[in-house]
């Protein structure tokens, strides 16, 4: 089961580059990327910090392929 999640829409509304999001979350732009395009799940201490710096709960950011959206 794959975890989907919609960084980019919430980063987009809130106008966030991926590198500013990268720099709030200290990690590279490259994970942040590898997360949007579903190819790297994050742990759970960077959810958190996405989700914080985003704005938005956990449950809103990331779900479950095959699961209802948060």
């Amino acid at each position: 089961m794959h975890v989907q999640n919609r960084i980019k829409e919430y980063r987009e509304k809130k106008n966030i580059s991926q590198g500013k999001l990268a720099d709030l979350c200290n990690v590279s732009r490259q994970t942040i990327n590898a997360i949007e395009n579903n190819k790297y799940d994050p742990s759970l201490q960077l959810a958190f910090n996405l989700a914080k710096h985003l704005g938005v709960k956990v449950d809103d950011l990331f779900w479950h392929e095959g699961e209802e959206e948060g």
